[in-house]
């Protein structure tokens, strides 16, 4: 297996060599991938210096190099060189660990390939913006981002120490395997928040000794990356405690997972077993960050990043028309239950966020969207999410349709 370096050779030509050399003289073979897109792209990079030409690459788009390799327009140039790296990578064999550097373009570029890579398979990207929001680069993979400090144009004390130190983590990671464990337990995807980890602790107190439980906190990434584990064949199905995700999503909160939230679970055909935490919340930044119209709800700070939004009735009630009609299309068995009680730990009586009416109208929508059959029921449970009796019902609910 062979640690593949990549990026615009024709820019970042010094830095990737200086990575390559530094991998190899580690003892692990490499193979230096060219994913230029500029003048010199698809020939003027020295053959020598390359093992993978940016033309061999771009051969892999779909539409062929033509598509990749257009003119003047870089923008363009760069998003199909990225969607035919993804396929190139499809095609290897032998990618032990991957390894790149550069800056936004070139972060685009290798984070697109990294993507298209197996979980646990060594991923190390050195990057300009590795500093800020890198959702975008990682989404919801195991891509190490580390932060360049200095640009990546050149090579001299600052470069060499960050470059030298990522070339030789990607070296450790391939030569180290990870120990695995005992006995392997089929595996199960969690989904937590603050205020539904007593829920959610519980549960797994009463199902690891069977399952390995994933638990994913359900901040936008964490539904995606369950739901991608999912698709990939990685757990036998899931407990989506913690749905929150949806209520960010509809209302504009930072948390969101985005439009397609429960489709791959829907697609999956696994056993799900879902439920209402958080449904109460929608998540923003510092207090100041709070939209406008907002401003004037039921705001609970809960840490000086973190403010939270009380749902009204209406809100609720989409949120269950939504959830409910996601619940519709999926082709394995479903149980959703409903914590008459409360939905987190600040929707409790004498708690910020205590509103029954609210809660009413999730549940109603719920039970008005959500059309049951033999394997997809809704089932209402007279606890709070994080009593006991609820985590109970919740495992025995999976025991049900996993069996």
């Amino acid at each position: 297996m062979k640690a593949y370096v990549a990026g615009t050779c024709d820019t970042k030509g010094a830095e990737l060599h200086f990575i390559k050399g530094l991998i190899e003289a580690a003892g692990i073979d490499t193979c230096l991938v060219d994913l230029s897109t500029g003048e010199r792209a698809g020939g003027a990079v020295d053959a020598g210096a390359v093992d993978v030409s940016a033309a061999e690459v771009a051969s892999h788009h779909p539409e062929g190099a033509g598509a990749v390799l257009v003119g003047d327009d870089r923008g363009r140039a760069v998003s199909a060189m990225a969607d035919a790296f993804a396929h190139f990578v499809r095609t290897r064999g032998d990618i032990g660990g991957m390894i790149g550097a550069g800056g936004s373009g070139n972060t685009v570029l290798v984070a697109t390939g990294m993507r298209a890579l197996a979980l646990g398979l060594p991923k190390i990207l050195v990057s300009t913006v590795a500093s800020g929001d890198v959702a975008p680069y990682v989404g919801p993979n195991d891509i190490a981002m580390v932060y360049s400090v200095a640009d990546v144009a050149g090579l001299n004390s600052i470069t060499r120490a960050v470059l030298g130190n990522a070339a030789h983590a990607l070296a450790g990671m391939m030569r180290h395997q990870v120990p695995r464990a005992g006995a392997e337990k089929p595996a199960i995807g969690l989904t937590m928040f603050g205020v539904t980890t007593t829920c959610v602790d519980q549960l797994r107190a009463l199902l690891e000794a069977e399952y390995d439980c994933l638990v994913f906190h359900a901040t936008g990434t964490g539904g995606q990356s369950m739901e991608k584990l999912a698709a990939d064949g990685f757990v036998r199905g899931c407990i989506d405690v913690t749905t929150t995700e949806v209520c960010d999503h509809l209302m504009g909160g930072v948390f969101s997972a985005g439009e397609t939230r429960l489709d791959a679970l829907a697609a999956a055909g696994l056993p799900y077993v879902g439920s209402c935490g958080a449904l109460d919340m929608v998540n923003f930044g510092a207090r100041e960050t709070i939209p406008e119209k907002y401003r004037a709800r039921n705001i609970y700070i809960h840490n000086p990043q973190v403010s939270l939004m009380r749902t009204t009735p209406e809100e609720m009630r989409a949120i269950g028309e939504w959830i409910g009609a996601k619940l519709n299309k999926f082709s394995g068995p479903v149980r959703f239950l409903i914590p008459e009680k409360g939905v987190s730990l600040i929707d409790a009586p004498d708690m910020p966020f205590h509103d029954p009416a609210a809660d009413s109208a999730l549940f109603e929508a719920l039970e008005k969207t959500l059309i049951e059959t033999e394997l997809r029921k809704l089932v209402r449970c007279p606890h709070h999410i994080n009593d006991a009796e609820f985590a109970s019902a919740l495992a025995a609910a999976w025991r049900d349709i996993a069996a």
